[in-house]
C-alpha cells in the first residue's frame, strides 16, 4: 500500500523511526486520512519532506508558481460543475497557455475525484500537482473571494476561535510551520498581522526570511493555536504575554518559548526554537584561531577573576559560555550557574533558574551559591549594580566567574561596569579579561566563487596573520546563491572575536575613569585583533566573505583607528 511505502521511504531517510510509524498507523486507524498527511499532523516531519518524497514516488511535480485568479474561473467554467463543488472538494483547475488543463487539490491520489476532473475536461490535457496546504489554502482564499469555506467566522468569538485553535486545519498548519522552521535551521519564528495580510517569517543565521504570507482572515485562529499551546491567555489581546511549551517537531523535541506584543494591526507572536537534544559545541568548533583558543583557555582555567563575554542579543554569549563550561568541565571542581532561563542542560553541572517574578534574582540566587563551595560560577548576564558587585567580591574571594554583559567591544565593558556603579579599583583588579563576539555567515560551500578584495585591506590582513595561518593558501571568495542554501549565499554560522585582557596600561585607564575610546587606541597599540580584523583572516581563509564581515561589524564600534 502506499501508505506503508511512503512509511519505508522516510524511515530510510532517516527522517521518522519506527515508532513515528506505529503512533501515525494508530492516528490513520482511528482518524482516517493519508498516512502523509497524519505524519504531518503529528509534527513528526514537515510538509516539505513528505511532499518531496511523494513528488518521487508518484512522478508528480510539485506546484511552485501559483496560477492567476482568471485561469481558474476560465477553468471553472470549462468544466461546468459548480463552485462550490470545487470548494468542498478543496480541489482546483486551472488553464494554461496550451489550452491544457492543471489540477491540485487536498488528496490528488482520489480515484473518484480524478474520475470526475477526466470526464469534465474530457477535450484537454490534464496534468496533476502536488501542492503544499498553504499554497492551496491562498488559492481556494482567492477563487471564494474570502466568503466561503473560512476557518474563522467571528473573529471576537473566544469559544469559536478555541474550537477553530483544537480543529484539524490549523493543527496541522501550526505543526507545519514549525516543521518547515527547524528543516531550515530556524532559530525564530515570527508571525506578523499587518493590515489586510499576515507574513511567517524565520529567522535563519541571523537574518530573517518571509516564509509565507496568508490573508488576514486566517491569522486569529493561528495565533489562537500558537497561544493555547503554549498556555497563553486566548481572550486577552491587549497586553503582552510570554509562555512556553515542549514539543516534537521534525523527529526533536523542542522547548519553545513564546512571546506576543499586541500591534495596530494584531499580536506580534515571536518563538523561540531551542532543541532539546542539541550537543553542546565545543570551544574549538566556535571560529577561533587558535592564538585565540590559547588565550581563552588560559583565562578561563585561571584559579580566579572575572571573565566577561560581550555582544548584543544574538551573538552566541550563550554557546561561548556553556562551550567553556564543557571544556573546562573535568570533574574536579564545583561549577554551578544561574541563568534565566537555562536554555541546555549541562552533565555534573548545578544549573538554576532565576524566577525574578517572585524576587529570585541573579543577585539573590548568588548569594545562595556562594554557600554552596563552587569553583567556578557562571551567571547568566550581569544586569544591574548589586549582580555586579557581588560577582566582583566572589572574584576577589577566589571563584572564577564567567559572565555576559550587553556592550558592542571588548574595552566597553569596563566603562559599562563602572557606569553601573561598581568602583573602578574593583573593575581594574577582579576582571580578568573581556571576549566580544559577533556571528558571521559562513559561505556556502556548494556556490561560493574566487574573489579579490581591496588592496589595502589584503595589505592589513597578511600584517595580522597568526604564525599558523600565514602558510595557507589565500582563499578570498564571494557569496553567489544556489538551491542547497536556498539562494542566500551562506549556510552555517561562525564567530568572531575580540580578545582583551587586563595590562597595567589599561589599569591605569581604568582607575582614571577613561573615556572607552581612549582604551580602544591603547588596545590598538597593544595589538590587540578587533572583530573586523578577526573576520578579514576569516575571508582570509574561505570561510566567509568581506561583505558579510563589514555588515556585522558595521555598528559594532571595534574598529580601533
Amino acid at each position: 500500500m502506499l501508505t506503508t511505502r511512503i512509511g519505508e521511504l522516510l524511515q530510510q531517510a532517516n527522517l521518522i523511526t519506527e515508532q513515528d510509524i506505529q503512533r501515525a498507523l494508530e492516528f490513520q486507524q482511528r482518524f482516517g486520512g493519508r498516512f502523509g498527511a497524519v505524519l504531518i499532523r503529528m509534527g513528526a516531519v514537515s510538509e516539505d519532506v513528505v511532499l518531496f518524497h511523494l513528488s518521487q514516488q508518484l512522478s508528480l511535480p510539485l506546484l511552485k508558481d501559483l496560477p492567476e485568479l482568471e485561469s481558474i474561473q476560465a477553468a471553472v467554467e470549462t468544466s461546468n460543475i459548480s463552485k462550490d463543488w470545487w470548494i468542498d472538494q478543496q480541489c482546483l483547475a486551472w488553464k494554461n497557455q496550451d489550452n491544457s488543463i492543471s489540477c491540485t487539490s487536498r488528496d490528488p491520489l482520489d480515484p473518484t475525484l480524478q474520475e470526475i476532473i477526466s470526464q469534465a475536461f474530457s477535450n484537454h490535457q490534464i496534468n496533476w500537482y502536488l501542492s503544499r496546504n498553504q499554497d492551496l489554502d491562498k488559492l481556494l482564499d482567492l477563487f471564494t473571494k474570502f466568503q466561503q469555506n473560512s476557518w474563522f467566522g467571528d473573529q471576537d468569538d473566544v469559544g469559536h476561535l478555541k474550537e477553530l485553535a483544537e480543529g484539524a486545519p490549523v493543527v496541522e498548519f501550526v505543526n507545519n510551520m514549525l516543521s518547515q522552521a527547524m528543516d531550515q535551521r530556524a532559530s525564530d519564528v515570527h508571525v506578523e498581522p499587518e493590515e489586510r495580510h499576515f507574513y511567517v517569517r524565520y529567522r535563519v543565521d541571523g537574518v530573517l526570511r518571509e516564509h509565507l504570507n496568508l490573508p488576514k482572515e486566517r491569522f486569529p485562529a493561528i495565533a489562537s493555536r500558537v497561544k493555547l499551546i503554549s498556555g497563553l491567555d486566548i481572550s486577552e489581546r491587549r497586553l503582552p504575554q510570554d509562555g512556553r511549551l515542549n514539543i516534537r517537531v521534525s523527529g526533536q523535541e523542542l522547548d519553545i518559548r513564546v512571546s506576543t506584543l499586541p500591534g495596530v494591526h494584531g499580536e506580534s507572536i515571536v518563538m523561540r526554537l531551542l532543541p532539546k537534544e542539541r550537543q553542546t559545541s565545543r570551544l574549538n568548533q566556535l571560529g577561533f584561531l587558535s592564538d585565540h583558543l590559547k588565550l581563552f583557555q588560559k583565562w578561563v582555567n585561571e584559579p580566579h577573576g572575572i571573565v566577561l563575554v560581550t555582544g548584543p542579543t544574538g551573538s552566541g554569549k550563550s554557546t561561548t559560555l556553556y562551550a567553556t563550561l564543557d571544556d573546562i568541565n573535568d570533574h574536579t571542581r564545583k561549577i554551578i550557574t544561574v541563568e534565566d532561563p537555562v536554555e541546555y542542560q549541562l552533565p555534573h553541572v548545578t544549573q538554576v533558574q532565576a524566577h525574578s517574578e517572585i524576587g529570585y534574582t541573579f543577585a539573590h540566587a548568588l548569594r545562595a551559591i556562594l554557600r554552596q563551595d563552587p569553583d567556578i560560577i557562571m551567571i547568566g548576564e550581569i544586569r544591574d549594580v548589586e549582580t555586579a558587585e557581588i560577582a566582583v567580591q566572589a572574584s576577589l574571594t577566589g571563584h572564577m566567574v564567567l559572565s555576559t554583559l550587553h556592550t558592542n567591544d571588548a574595552v566597553s565593558a569596563f566603562t559599562r561596569l563602572i557606569d553601573m556603579g561598581v568602583e573602578p579599583f574593583l573593575v581594574a583588579t577582579s576582571v580578568r579579561a573581556v571576549q566580544a563576539q559577533r556571528l558571521v555567515r559562513r559561505l556556502c560551500p556548494h556556490c561560493a566563487q574566487p574573489f579579490d578584495p581591496p588592496k589595502d585591506i589584503l595589505e592589513q590582513t597578511l600584517q595580522l596573520l597568526p604564525k599558523e595561518i600565514k602558510v595557507e593558501t589565500p582563499n578570498w571568495k564571494k557569496s553567489v546563491g544556489c538551491f542547497e542554501c536556498q539562494y542566500t549565499g551562506y549556510k552555517g554560522r561562525i564567530g568572531i572575536y575580540e580578545l582583551v585582557y587586563i595590562t597595567p596600561e589599561l589599569q591605569t585607564l581604568i582607575l582614571n575613569r577613561s573615556h572607552a575610546n581612549e582604551m580602544r587606541k591603547i588596545a590598538n597599540q597593544l595589538g590587540f585583533r578587533t572583530l573586523r580584523q578577526d573576520g578579514w583572516i576569516k575571508t582570509y581563509s574561505g570561510i566567509t566573505s568581506l561583505e558579510e564581515v563589514m555588515r556585522v561589524t558595521e555598528n559594532s564600534g571595534a574598529l580601533l583607528e
